[in-house]
């Protein structure tokens, strides 16, 4: 059990957290020093947002005690965090959208002169605030107008205006491009050499690496380990994160026949201004992947080929015949299915259970004259959920109450209840934690090494690399390399993608 030092900002002793019979946070110890940026990190469930959570005053702890800046407390609920000068940013964000930038930064801490709102005096103190922070936005704009990445900025600069010396932030990277988490990390590193202390809870560990002072790794609840971030790598954090080394992360590649049929045959299909000529084949059994730049027309391709966006010229073929893609349901009449890019924006029913969400592309099976065949549809869907092993307490679990990595398993459970020729995965693994990385990549081996065509769209090497019999690179628009997946290396990808020439080209 650790004792108080000096330094420490928070401490916790046998904190345990319970919900129901699971126990989310189990008698853990924790210091985390003031001024510096102390990562938590785990797989999901693991326990590292609850944690936050219990530190941030969301949920009051079981059993153990918490100290602030030396002091024992009892935290009900965030306003007596707030009180202790400790606060979070959320993954759901708490502005109010029709308000501004300034009146949510200033939400119930208003300047006032008489019973009226002290604009002037509220505008300077919004200008102190930035200009001590570093944190730009704009003061007039109204919240819903801003991208993510700025609404996280309005959430900090808000903690920064009630005198916040702890911040929490739970997974703020995750729906951020590179660029907005470059951005975040920095003022994040601010904030702490302005002696500020920041939890940062992620599953990026590139991004925990570049900015944590301190890693604590949880797993089931517990803490495996708290360590110096200059002593980790990637590969290190992964193996006390999920037990067992980063190079066992991938399933072995089984090659396909050498006379399987080709089940999918692009042809030369171009859309004017996004992509030009693209040609391509997977036959049954392979993973091909679609590797590239970011704005390389890698899924704009496939969602042409799934019917999703219209193709200008050329032709798609399904073993072997001509298929005409005017829409998703023609492409999936035809033996396609697909894991769009975004689960979230253009896959999943977020506030509709599980079962509804499996059974959407397949319903067909289970209506008869209007009417849906409960027993089958439950059936099928028990089955599907179970062969991608997406843990859910019932069928009619809300899947916005899932993990992202059971999310993401419910899109693929509805290609399992009536299995296409084709599977075409678009960043399958995306905002997903590492151990739900690898039940989805042992999935797409199976399905590969029963007979199935995978194409893959990935933006990450590893994943590409891991996967892949053949690795398609795009760069404009345009295939411009294709490499064997058995050989490839990281530096082959990158060379082809980003315009060097590569010494043997196989041909597209």
């Amino acid at each position: 059990m650790p004792t108080i030092a000096l330094d420490d900002h928070v401490l916790l002793e046998g904190v345990t957290k319970q919900f129901g019979s699971t126990r989310a946070v189990d008698s853990v110890d924790l210091a985390v020093k003031r001024g510096e940026v102390h990562a938590l990190i785990g797989e999901n469930g693991a326990g590292k947002s609850t944690l936050g959570k219990v530190i941030a005053g969301v949920h009051e702890p079981d059993a153990g005690s918490l100290h602030i800046s030396g002091e024992q407390v009892r935290l009900r609920s965030p306003r007596q965090a707030l009180e202790r000068r400790v606060t979070m940013v959320a993954q759901e964000l708490s502005l109010v959208p029709a308000l501004s930038v300034i009146e949510n930064v200033f939400l119930g801490i208003e300047s006032s002169r008489g019973p009226m709102v002290d604009n002037a005096d509220l505008r300077e103190r919004f200008r102190q605030l930035v200009a001590g922070s570093g944190i730009v936005v704009d003061a007039n704009r109204r919240v819903d107008s801003l991208s993510v990445a700025d609404q996280q900025k309005v959430e900090i600069l808000r903690a920064l205006a009630r005198d916040a010396e702890l911040i929490v932030m739970d997974e703020p990277t995750a729906r951020l491009t590179a660029e907005e988490a470059s951005t975040l990390l920095k003022i994040m590193r601010d904030l702490s050499e302005s002696g500020r202390t920041v939890i940062f809870v992620s599953h990026f560990l590139e991004q925990v690496l570049e900015i944590a002072d301190r890693i604590t790794t949880m797993r089931d609840g517990r803490i495996v380990r708290t360590s110096e971030a200059e002593s980790e790598t990637a590969g290190s954090l992964v193996e006390a994160m999920i037990g067992r080394s980063l190079e066992a992360n991938f399933p072995p590649k089984v090659a396909p026949s050498a006379s399987a049929d080709t089940v999918l045959e692009v042809s030369g299909i171009s859309r004017s201004g996004v992509f030009h000529e693209v040609s391509l084949k997977v036959r049954a059994g392979e993973v091909v992947a679609l590797a590239g730049l970011v704005g390389s027309g890698r899924t704009e391709v496939v969602r042409a080929v799934f019917g999703a966006d219209p193709i200008d010229t050329g032709e798609v073929s399904m073993d072997g015949s001509p298929v005409e893609l005017r829409t998703p349901r023609s492409a999936i009449a035809s033996g396609m299915g697909m894991i769009p890019e975004s689960r979230s924006d253009q896959g999943l029913m977020l506030r509709r259970p599980v079962r509804e969400n499996a059974s959407l592309p397949r319903l067909g099976l289970f209506t008869r004259l209007g009417f849906v065949n409960r027993r089958s549809e439950d059936h099928k869907v028990e089955s599907a959920t179970g062969e991608v092993d997406l843990r859910a307490a019932s069928l009619e679990m809300l899947v916005e109450s899932l993990s992202g990595g059971n999310q993401q398993k419910a899109l693929f459970s509805r290609w399992m209840i009536d299995r296409p020729r084709l599977l075409i995965a678009d960043e399958p693994t995306r905002g997903v934690d590492v151990g739900a990385k690898r039940a989805i990549y042992e999935l797409l081996a199976g399905l590969a090494a029963d007979g199935m065509a995978v194409l893959l769209v990935s933006s990450e090497i590893e994943e590409v690399l891991g996967l892949a019999h053949r690795i398609l690179v795009m760069r404009g628009g345009r295939l411009v390399g294709e490499l064997d997946g058995t050989d490839a290396t990281e530096a082959d990808v990158l060379e082809v993608a980003f315009g060097a020439e590569i010494k043997e080209s196989a041909g597209v």
